[in-house]
This record gives structure tokens, C-alpha cells and sequence, in this order.
């Protein structure tokens, strides 16, 4: 459909921008013409509304001939032709008004002063025409480049919940690999706790199936999935392991991005509970402010402890994650106050609905 006919807003706007060019065909058939200014005014107003939408025909030789794509010559022949054809129907609407109008007392004898000003309006009609021409290739030169921008941003779109799907898919393997490591150090040293771990890491793994496919879940179904992932962790540390949330109720119907805590806590336990002889705590804390949800999780570790070397993606995951889907809209920090290490989450507190 014709982008103008498409929204009537545009149709206004396109037929109050001929106003001023009835104006100017009002002056040339009053002064070097021999009509009236009533005369010149009323005709000239009828025919410019009706040739607004004749040259709203210019439309189609516009998209068949393409500047980039077509020849001089074979651009030249198309639109000149359409402006004879044009300026052709406009004289002949001229002739059928001129001879309605003089019908009119006011108008007696306007259709024999009108036909001498057939030739201006023959040249003027072809003169509208190809403007019109000139600005529907400027409109077609606007559709292109919306469309181009619209492309993009469907791409990067697109690129973006692939780099998402990519990431978050980093997650469970990461877990499973070093889960699966401590099953095969239990088994020799305490079969019953290998079998306990294992039934636990299946549970996990179970409540994990088709995250991937989510954009984002409540908050509360995120802490239990961190609830789970501690049941396994704590065959290995038993009372060395030790959890506390403070949990603003108002924060559990948040939504974020699943599986985003996991690795947060895991790093807490690999880096932090891991090298403490006595064990030591993981808190959690939530709380929505200011139509944000803030999450912080802290533990104790040990500063001179070795660093360890690890394969997975942990704290980058999530930071990767974080840029990927909230663009600059959320923030993440890391911090460290003696012995206790510090990851500090802020993102939008989205309801199911603006997140689905």
C-alpha cells in the first residue's frame, strides 16, 4: 500500500503541502491569466486536491524504476511519459470544470477564459508531476533506510539471545564437571555420601531442564534453585557450609535471568568455604528500591590462600549475561573488606509481564 494512503496523519500533511502551490496556480491564472481571483482561487484549489492524488500515482513508476538500478534513458522515457499522461488527465479534469462551473452566476463564461490557460496548466501539471516524483524518491530513500535500521535491529536482536543462550548453556556443564569430580573422589572414600550426592545433583539437574528456553523466572524459584545447588555442595563441607539470606519479601516476584546466582554462589564456595579449614558463611541479601532489585552476595575467604585455577566461566558468565540482556540497564561490582569478598547485582525489578 502507498505509505502516504497508509496512515491518514501523512495524507494531511501531504495535501496541506499543495496549499501553497495552489496559491501559486491561483496567481498565474489571475494575473497573466484571465480569470478572476474567485475564479482563479476556486479553480485552482479543486484541481490541485484532485492532482494530489493523481501524483500520489508516481509512486509506482518510482518503485519500478529504481535510482540505483535503472538507465538514464529508461528513466527518463518512464517519468516524462507519466507526465504527459498526468498533466493530461489534470487538463481534462480542467475542461469538465470549467464547463461545471460556469453554470454558476458567479462563474458565467469561466470555461472559454479557462481554455486559454490550457497551455500554463498543461506545462504547470507536468512541472507538479515531476516534483512529485522527486519527492516520492525521497520517500522511498526513507522506506529503505527504516527498513535497513529495522534489519539491524532485528539482527542484533537476534545476536543477542544467541550470545545469551551461549552463555547461560555454560552454566550447568561448568557445575556438572566439577560436581562430578567430587561423586568420583566420594566413591572411595564414602560410597553412601557418592550415592546421596548423586540423587541431589540429579534433583538439581531435573529443575534445570528448560531454563534454557526462559528468559527470565521469579526470584524466589531462583533462590530455590541455589537451595538445591547447596544440598549437593554440602555432602562435601557438611557444617562447614554455612548459608543466611535476608530476603526482601517484595523482591521474591522479581524476575531475572535463571541460573543467575548459581555460579555466584558457587564461586563462593570454590574460592571461599573451600579453603577455610573451619568453614565459614555465604550471605544473601535482597531488596527492591527505586524500581530496581539489588542482590548481594558475600563470603568469608582466606586472602592468603593460593589462588585456584578453574576452566569454567563464573563471575564473567554473569557479568556477560547481565550486559547482554539489560544492555547497560543493570550494573555488577566486586569488592573485597578483609576477609569477606563481596559481588553486588543491580537490575531492573521487571514483572512477568514486561519481561515476557
Amino acid at each position: 500500500m502507498h505509505p502516504i494512503l497508509a496512515q491518514l496523519r501523512r495524507l494531511l500533511l501531504y495535501l496541506l503541502g499543495w496549499i501553497p502551490l495552489a496559491g501559486m496556480l491561483t496567481y498565474l491564472l489571475a494575473v497573466p491569466g484571465g480569470l478572476s481571483w474567485l475564479e482563479a482561487a476556486t479553480v485552482s484549489l479543486i484541481l490541485c486536491l484532485l492532482y494530489a492524488f493523481v501524483c500520489l500515482a508516481a509512486w509506482y513508476p518510482c518503485q519500478a524504476t529504481p535510482l540505483e538500478r535503472s538507465s538514464l534513458p529508461r528513466f527518463l522515457a518512464t517519468h516524462i511519459a507519466a507526465a504527459l499522461v498526468a498533466s493530461a488527465i489534470w487538463l481534462l479534469a480542467a475542461r469538465i470544470l470549467g464547463r461545471m462551473l460556469t453554470g454558476l452566476e458567479e462563474f458565467r463564461g469561466v470555461d472559454v477564459r479557462l481554455s486559454k490557460d490550457f497551455p500554463l496548466l498543461f506545462g504547470t501539471g507536468v512541472l507538479l508531476y515531476l516534483l512529485a516524483v522527486g519527492f516520492h524518491y525521497v520517500l522511498l530513500a526513507v522506506e529503505a533506510s527504516r527498513e535497513a535500521e529495522a534489519r539491524v535491529m532485528q539482527a542484533s536482536v537476534l545476536a543477542r539471545e544467541a550470545e545469551l543462550r551461549a552463555l547461560k548453556a555454560q552454566v550447568n556443564p561448568h557445575f556438572l564437571f566439577n560436581s562430578l569430580n567430587s561423586i568420583s573422589a566420594l566413591t572411595a572414600s564414602d560410597p553412601s555420601k557418592a550415592r546421596e550426592m548423586c540423587i541431589l545433583l540429579g534433583d538439581f539437574l531435573r529443575r534445570t531442564l528448560g531454563l534454557g528456553e526462559k528468559p527470565s523466572i521469579p526470584f524466589e524459584e531462583e533462590i530455590s534453585l541455589v537451595h538445591a545447588f547447596l544440598a549437593v555442595e554440602k555432602i562435601r563441607y557438611g557444617a562447614r557450609l554455612r548459608m543466611e539470606e535476608a530476603i526482601d519479601p517484595e523482591a521474591l516476584t522479581a524476575q531475572v535471568p535463571p541460573l543467575l546466582l548459581q555460579p555466584l554462589v558457587e564461586n563462593a564456595v570454590g574460592h571461599g568455604i573451600a579453603n577455610l579449614v573451619e568453614g565459614g558463611w555465604i550471605r544473601l541479601s535482597a531488596e527492591c528500591r527505586d524500581g530496581d532489585i539489588s542482590i548481594v552476595v558475600e563470603n568469608l575467604f582466606d586472602p592468603e590462600a593460593p589462588p585456584r585455577r578453574r576452566n569454567g566461566v563464573g563471575l564473567a558468565n554473569v557479568r556477560q549475561r547481565l550486559e547482554a540482556r539489560y544492555a547497560g540497564r543493570a550494573s555488577f561490582g566486586t569488592n573485597i573488606e578483609g576477609q569477606c569478598f563481596r559481588v553486588a547485582i543491580r537490575l531492573p525489578a521487571e514483572t512477568k509481564e514486561r519481561s515476557s
